[in-house]
């Protein structure tokens, strides 16, 4: 029997204007899985992830963590409930160090209150240590090999998704929603983000990945999730959707499957 899912996601909706961009999606996520969710440009995948992240509040439907109903609660009540996120463009905090940025990760898990823990100073010289040991443990987790008082403005754009993926696993996740997280990144730096997915799974924790690169993304997902227009238009293992003909024609636009 399978254990309850750690994510439900039922009859998700959201339109703008007249756009309907999401339409009635369904999927679950279990702990420890890592779940891909792709489709052409367009298709609602991203969408349906600012949902699930607090950004967006869905029309209809229900996003349920361990059976706690998320919407429409804001974003960092969900970061603190252990749903957090990566951007497609890495948001780093230019002029701080790399600890730093990583510790923004960690503050919204052990106080809720991101501005405090910007500007404000940690409430106890342990919770410091703490939060400081935590970021260095990512850092190695995650394979930067730099100095933890680098400053990001030297990193390479690579280096600072690996960065963006620390700040996450900082702030001790249940589920990390990584938004196309291979985009701009060259073939081994690629590789080196598909081994780093395995590994978070590995330790646990959820993944939800979302990219319109099938090539990264079969490899890497124990299922996949294809959104076309809105709507869920296939899941299964990825044999079964590299296989599966309305999947060939939502991508046949873009080039056909197994196309970037």
């Amino acid at each position: 029997a399978m254990t309850s899912p750690l994510l439900a996601v039922r009859g998700l909706s959201k339109r703008f204007g007249g756009l309907v961009a999401v339409d009635g999606v369904d999927f679950d996520v279990q702990a420890g899985e890592v779940l891909g969710v792709i489709g052409p440009n367009g298709a609602g995948k991203t969408t349906t992830f600012n949902m699930i992240a607090g950004a967006l509040v869905a029309d209809a439907g229900s996003i349920r963590l361990d059976g706690d109903e998320l919407v429409g609660r804001p974003a960092h009540v969900v970061a603190a409930r252990g749903v957090l996120r990566t951007f497609q463009h890495n948001r780093l905090f230019e002029g701080m160090t790399l600890t730093e940025n990583i510790l923004v990760g960690a503050h919204t898990r052990l106080d809720g209150r991101l501005w405090s823990a910007l500007f404000g100073l940690p409430r106890s010289r342990s919770e410091e240590a703490v939060a400081r040991r935590r970021a260095s443990e990512v850092l190695e987790f995650v394979g930067l090999d730099l100095a933890p008082d680098a400053d990001v403005s030297a990193l390479s754009f690579g280096q600072g998704r690996l960065v963006e993926i620390a700040r996450a696993l900082a702030g001790e996740p249940r589920l990390i929603l990584l938004d196309e997280p291979a985009a701009g990144l060259t073939p081994v730096e690629m590789a080196r983000i598909g081994d780093l997915i395995r590994r978070i799974g590995a330790r646990g924790i959820a993944v939800l990945v979302i990219d319109h690169d099938m090539k990264f993304l079969l490899p890497l997902a124990a299922r996949v999730v294809v959104l076309n227009f809105g709507r869920k238009i296939a899941e299964g293992s990825p044999d079964a959707i590299r296989a599966d003909a309305a999947v060939r024609e939502a991508y046949l636009g873009e080039g056909a499957v197994g196309a970037s």
